[in-house]
């Protein structure tokens, strides 16, 4: 066998060869390779197989329409079966969905129609085709990371969308991801230098015409498979949304449907008659006792004894069951199954029904992430509450950070502002949030509306055992894997259960008048079923109502979009239209209360506010992250230059920043970090902040200023020893300049007030 020599390449010539290249050798080798390239595609397009390539291509034009039809009936297979990582399921989707499955195909098969306004054709298909073939990578890829499909609510912003795929992509992936877009554009440039062109004029009328009969008998078919429940305009739960009614309509569905139509008989004058000529938006109490008001929405929460299969070794929930027999209690009826924590937060604090905005639509990222709306805070606010919301996840998770600026709570508290221990899944742990919920209160001298949203019962559910000394164990269902996700779920159950036992008597400590509602967002996505529940729903989880005002224990189901205008009812509260028309509306006749409910929603968000006459509960907001300061007491500085900061209140997303620009540190504990790349000068600036995903700064320390070693607040005497220094000791310029800043600080406290 002949050996196979490597020569061994001259690199001494090639730098010689690049210091004496010359801009003509340049241009001359490229003129050169181009003319290569020239004479490679003439041979190519003289060969044989070309010739054979043009009458393929004829053939194909030819039947064109037909081909395009079994080719979409071909990618819908392949998308269906890359999101459901499953070539059989894809195949028993198409069996017994066959109906949903040739909708979807007819859908791709319409954009097919668009090559026809194109002479580049096969070159257009070929487009189309990745395109289709991308979305279904995207959304199996997605699924194997989280619960909720590929939508467009992913697609919103660039940030957000750098942020999402960082946190589902490991580096490698991306890196994979990366070389593979970069792949596809090189073949797509070779592709529309070698794939030839209809040879014919391209008749743009007929194209049009039948670009715009596709479209149009898509629209008629939408109209005929969404009367005839073959899909649905209504996604309770979008991952089975996806699993039904195919990923092409539930994409498209999330990109064209979204908010809220106008209902029929929309006029000021119906308005006027449902909102009692806008006597609805008023705040009155029937008492003068203003307790503090605590909402806790609990991760995947609901009693696992409403699952008939389940046995445990002891109950998971004794705190919760017990003031559940003690106080008011009951099902609560949520939005969605196995996911959508924002929404089913939505209808609690907005008191909207979501049935009446697009289909798995996300209004947080819709609506109220760039305009204003009433909200339960505005409706405590009312009545001189404070208003606040803690979360133990990302402050720009759901836009949140915005959506709570733009419905009015004064502070948000995020994981930003935490330390805490985690799951073995990484989630925060819910303790933690009891000392926030106490800062809370303590910030304010008057009552306060707490808002909680908790993540420790997040899924996915491990299948291995992974908890080392779990607290119960759990058996009953169909495999060893399914009682290992059900000993993990139920373990973070007993956890959730111990926290909302510790806030109740954290209030009783606290000797002030409390409501608290503790209620769960959505069911696991555990793989239930309606006839593996008690309540036979999947849309049903748990709700107590502890109080120490002693309110009269009333059982029942409640939907979570009723939930807050019921609590502020039965404490003597009316405020926020939403929550007053349910009072008022809630007992009668259904059909009339939820038309008029779509009516009245509509108003407020999409229509011309007829409800207001022209005054707004809420143009604005004005919102505080976090309640708690980061501080600095001192700054040390080792013998190999690395600095220590010693102070209060940091966390893993605290920053330190010197004259405005970022630094790299080490985050030690909650009292120390460590700068080892840094250089502080006298007369440097530094601060903390507290910084979010996008790099988005939440809340900032006061100024401290670096002097002789030691970090000492930025005072107004220094600023103004500083300014003497810059202006070389002309206290006349030093004067000018202080006199100028003061009047901006004037400016903007009024603009404040």
């Amino acid at each position: 066998m002949k050996k196979i020599r490597i020569k061994k390449p001259d690199i001494k010539a090639g730098v010689q060869k690049l210091k004496t290249l010359k801009w003509s050798d340049v241009k001359a080798g490229y003129q050169k390779s181009r003319q290569l390239r020239a004479e490679k595609m003439e041979a190519f397009r003289n060969s044989a197989a070309w010739k054979k390539m043009q009458a393929v291509n004829a053939q194909m034009n030819r039947f064109s329409l037909i081909l395009h039809g079994i080719w979409a009936i071909i990618i819908n297979y392949i998308i269906e079966a890359m999101s459901r990582h499953s070539v059989m399921a894809a195949w028993e989707y198409s069996r017994i969905s066959t109906k949903a499955f040739l909708y979807n195909a007819f859908m791709i098969f319409v954009t097919f129609s668009v090559v026809y306004l194109f002479k580049r054709r096969a070159f257009t298909r070929i487009i189309i085709s990745i395109l289709w073939f991308v979305l279904g990578i995207v959304n199996g890829v997605m699924l194997s990371r989280r619960v909720t499909p590929f939508n467009a609510q992913d697609l919103k912003t660039v940030a957000e969308g750098l942020s999402l795929f960082t946190n589902y992509f490991s580096v490698l992936e991306l890196i994979g991801l990366g070389l593979g877009a970069v792949l596809v554009v090189l073949f797509l440039i070779y592709l529309w230098k070698t794939v030839g062109q209809f040879k014919r004029k391209v008749n743009y009328l007929l194209s049009a015409a039948v670009v715009a009969a596709s479209f149009g008998g898509y629209g008629v078919l939408t109209d005929y498979v969404i009367e005839n429940r073959i899909v649905s305009t209504y996604f309770a739960n979008i991952a089975f949304a996806y699993q039904d009614y195919g990923l092409p309509y539930c994409f498209a569905a999330s990109i064209f449907n979204t908010g809220i139509s106008e209902p029929n008989g929309y006029t000021e004058e119906m308005v006027a008659e449902i909102t009692n000529d806008s006597e609805i938006v008023k705040s009155t109490a029937d008492t003068d006792l203003m307790p503090n008001v605590l909402f806790v929405q609990l991760e995947s929460f609901f009693d696992t004894s409403e699952f008939k299969s389940l046995n445990t070794t002891i109950d998971p929930l004794p705190n919760l069951r017990k003031m559940a027999e003690e106080y008011s209690s009951g099902y609560c009826q949520v939005p969605s199954i196995g996911a959508g924590t924002a929404n089913t937060e939505f209808e609690v604090i907005t008191g909207m029904n979501l049935r009446y905005f697009g289909p798995g639509e996300y209004p947080y990222k819709t609506y109220l992430k760039e305009r204003t709306a009433e909200s339960a805070a505005t409706a405590f606010k009312s009545f001189g509450y404070g208003a606040h919301a803690i979360h133990n996840h990302s402050g720009n998770f759901y836009s949140r950070a915005k959506v709570f600026n733009n419905i009015g709570f004064d502070t948000f508290v995020c994981k930003e502002f935490m330390n805490f221990d985690t799951t073995p899944n990484g989630w925060a742990k819910d303790e933690v949030l009891l000392e926030h919920i106490n800062d809370c209160l303590d910030s304010t001298e008057q009552q306060d509306f707490v808002f909680t949203i908790t993540v420790q019962g997040h899924g996915s559910y491990p299948e291995k055992k992974v908890l080392k000394d779990p607290h119960l164990y759990a058996w009953g269902t169909e495999s060893a894997k399914k009682n290992n996700q059900w000993t993990y779920y139920a373990n973070q159950v007993y956890e959730m259960d111990t926290f909302a036992k510790n806030l109740v008597d954290m209030m009783e400590k606290r000797g002030e008048p409390a409501v608290v509602v503790f209620y769960g967002d959505h069911l696991p996505t555990l793989g239930l079923a309606e006839a593996d529940m008690k309540s036979e729903s999947l849309f049903n989880t748990n709700y107590v109502i502890w109080d120490n005002i002693g309110l009269k224990k009333e059982d029942g189901t409640i939907p979570t979009y009723q939930l807050m205008a019921e609590v502020m009812d039965r404490i003597g509260l009316h405020s926020g239209t939403i929550f007053n028309y349910h009072q008022q509306r809630k007992d009668t006749e259904v059909v009339d209360y939820l038309m008029d409910l779509e009516l009245l929603q509509y108003d407020l968000l999409y229509g011309k506010q007829y409800t207001y006459k022209g005054e707004p509960v809420i143009t604005e907001g004005n919102i505080e992250m976090g309640v708690r300061d980061s501080e600095i007491l001192y700054l040390s500085e080792s013998l190999d230059g690395e600095y220590t900061i010693v102070g209060n209140n940091f966390t893993k997303w605290t920053y330190v920043y010197i004259n405005g620009e970022k630094q790299s540190r080490k985050f030690v504990n909650e009292n120390t970090l460590k700068l080892k790349k840094s250089h502080l000068e006298d007369w440097d600036v530094v601060t903390i902040s507290q910084v979010g995903s996008s790099n988005t700064i939440f809340r900032t320390s006061e100024e401290y200023v670096y002097l002789e070693g030691r970090l000492v607040p930025y005072t107004e005497e220094l600023k103004t020893e500083k300014m003497l220094l810059d202006y070389d000791g002309d206290p006349a310029k030093a004067a000018a300049e202080i006199r100028q800043r003061n009047r901006e600080l004037k400016r903007a406290e009024l603009k404040v007030e």
